[in-house]
């Protein structure tokens, strides 16, 4: 092999190379681009995930607070409806 045609197979082996190394630097851009979009969807869907657990937590206590209510109404009104019927039944034998 002559000179020339070494030196032009080395040259050309480098400029595979560094096409082989640009792409791969631009590969590397690329997947670096893509893993940054995702770490910041991975973000935003866990201050979502965060924001929808506050909602669910206060939904709750909402609800408890809603059935402690409930039972406290339903107490009251079995009351008044035996004190009616205690008036109701006095006024009866009263007029009897």
């Amino acid at each position: 092999m002559c000179f020339d045609q070494q030196r032009s197979m080395l040259m050309s082996d480098l400029n595979v190379s560094r096409f082989r190394s640009a792409n791969g630097n631009v590969m590397v851009e690329i997947l670096r681009g893509r893993l940054a979009e995702t770490e910041s969807r991975l973000e935003r869907a866990r201050a979502r995930e965060l924001e929808l657990s506050r909602r669910l937590d206060d939904m709750k206590r909402f609800i408890s607070v809603m059935e402690i209510l409930e039972t406290y109404l339903k107490r009251v009104l079995k009351e008044r409806q035996a004190q009616i019927m205690d008036r109701i039944s006095l006024v009866g034998k009263k007029i009897k």
